[in-house]
């Protein structure tokens, strides 16, 4: 029996729709992807050095804040205090992290006059 001759299974169009969505998507990442370079190239020559610190300790807040929610998802919450504890602690160091990168951000000067450069 000749390749062509075969007939068509259930799977043939589930196939075809997995390459026609993964074709979707790689369509979206080619058009988003010049803009996220951009985004990356603006972000390196116009940020200060001081703003990207504060930037790296908000990622690291914030990775530290899921880990402690995966931690409870997979073992539980048997010391539910000591979770919430240590994930409202994660949450308000973020905050305060944020409102000071707020506040040291150069183009936000003019909001902040009244408080000293030093912090």
């Amino acid at each position: 029996m000749a390749d062509c001759d075969l007939p068509l299974t259930a799977s043939t169009p589930r196939t075809t729709a997995l390459g026609l969505a993964s074709s979707r998507i790689m369509s979206a990442f080619q058009e988003i992807y010049p803009a996220i370079q951009r985004l990356g190239k603006s972000y390196q020559q116009n940020t200060s050095n001081s703003l990207k610190f504060i930037d790296v300790y908000l990622v690291f807040i914030m990775a530290s804040g899921v880990l402690q929610f995966l931690y409870m998802l997979a073992v539980g919450t048997f010391p539910y205090n000591a979770f919430l504890a240590g994930f409202i602690s994660t949450v308000g160091s973020f905050v305060l992290a944020a409102n000071l990168r707020i506040q040291t951000n150069a183009q936000n000067s003019t909001d902040f006059k009244g408080i000293s450069p030093e912090r």
